[in-house]
């Protein structure tokens, strides 16, 4: 029985750990993680309909080059600024996988890693949020409402996709 229990235990924290770096990597990333797609909810999260500034958005609302270029070099420099945050969060990652495996479980230990994750996602977000609301102001208010309809409507076939899922 107990033998079941620290395998499940050590099961839930690897899965812990695992979605936490993910979740990590994805806020470092520009247009939150989602590749060529550059949109999506984690695109629209903590920093709004402005999260996502791939180059499918910047397609429908006919950004410049200019415009392009501006944005791309605020996200290279976030993702530049962010960089050193994904080898510490692995060596976190590890720490809690070790703590997790280890004979007995040591959960201030535990709690104080978790903590310092948090903190280290909370700063990913803001200088992420930072670069979107950059490039937000880089775009026209028309460009930026083009995106807002553009979510709210990718939003509503997501509610609707899970409703159905259900």
């Amino acid at each position: 029985m107990k033998a079941f229990q620290f395998q499940n235990l050590l099961r839930i924290g690897t899965v812990a750990a695992a979605l936490a770096l993910s979740g990590m990597a994805a806020q470092a990333m520009p247009g939150g993680g989602h590749g060529r797609h550059g949109g999506g909810p984690g695109a629209m999260a903590a920093s709004g309909p402005f999260g996502g500034f791939g180059g499918h958005m910047l397609e429908l609302v006919n950004a410049t080059d200019a415009q392009r270029s501006q944005i791309k070099n605020i996200f290279q420099a976030a993702r530049k600024d962010l960089s050193g945050q994904r080898e510490a969060g692995a060596k976190l990652h590890q720490q809690l996988a070790a703590l997790y495996a280890a004979p007995n479980i040591d959960a201030a230990a535990i709690e104080s890693l978790r903590q310092q994750m948090s903190a280290q996602h909370e700063a990913a977000s803001k200088r992420m949020s930072q670069a979107s609301i950059e490039a937000a102001r880089v775009l026209t208010p028309e460009q930026r409402a083009k995106i807002a309809e553009v979510a709210k409507k990718r939003q509503a076939r997501m509610a609707e996709r899970a409703e159905h899922r259900r």
